[in-house]
């Protein structure tokens, strides 16, 4: 019978994250300018444009996005606490919205370390980072990167079902009413923060390699031999 349940549980939680992811997909964005506004007026990143992160200390990009981490925990929790009252009757309604909290703060993460997803290619690597946040392998997938409307729906797929086996031990808690609150809140704060340490450490690494390639080829310009003037 425990089991039964765990199984119609755990078909229920990929069902509503594959549709909260989905819906993040199409409508939940971060909207650049107005975050690159935040970073300059909230936390004091002093940049124009976010090329400009790539100058700064990485100790500065890390404590802003623990900063980010933390803001979006908070909200998390806050959310799960208040549809957890009404235990796993408001399962769907509480994952879905979880969903767009843990993608929006992904695509925070992946501005502030200066990947945007203006271009299919760049939705493509956002999407990459969130299945590693999740921790799934999708190698298979990738193929398929470059043909964005299919790549994304199959990695969503990917993420929900794995996502959805990771928390559903965790999950059955809600179905203890007068705890269920509590433990909504507790699993929301506890989803986020995982994935979102996840998640930048995806991007940090992504940022590191671009830093040293840049570096790389600094180095590599500066030993080509300049060659004398052609005599007339």
């Amino acid at each position: 019978m425990a089991e039964e349940r765990k199984s119609w549980l755990r078909r229920r939680a990929e069902t509503a994250l594959a549709k909260g992811f989905t819906r993040a997909y199409e409508t939940v964005r971060v909207d650049p300018d107005k975050f690159l506004l935040q970073l300059r007026a909230a936390y004091r990143v002093p940049i124009s444009g976010y090329h400009g992160v790539f100058s700064l200390e990485i100790g500065e990009l890390d404590v802003v996005a623990e900063s980010i981490i933390r803001s979006g925990m908070k909200v998390a929790a806050v959310e799960g606490a208040g549809l957890g009252f009404g235990g796993l009757i408001t399962i769907v309604p509480d994952l879905g919205i979880l969903s767009a909290i843990t993608m929006r703060t992904i695509q925070k993460l992946s501005l502030l370390y200066g990947f945007q997803f203006n271009t299919d290619d760049e939705m493509a690597e956002l999407w990459i980072a969130a299945a590693s946040a999740a921790g799934v392998d999708i190698s298979r997938e990738l193929l398929e990167k470059e043909v964005i409307n299919k790549f994304v729906p199959k990695v969503i797929q990917r993420i929900a079902a794995r996502a959805s086996t990771e928390v559903v031990e965790k999950w059955a808690g809600r179905m203890i009413p007068l705890a269920s609150a509590v433990i909504g809140a507790g699993l929301n704060y506890w989803f986020v923060r995982a994935w979102g340490e996840r998640a930048r450490t995806h991007f940090r690494q992504r940022h590191l390699l671009l830093r040293e390639q840049s570096r790389q080829a600094v180095i590599t310009q500066a030993a080509q031999p300049i060659l004398p003037a052609a005599q007339g």
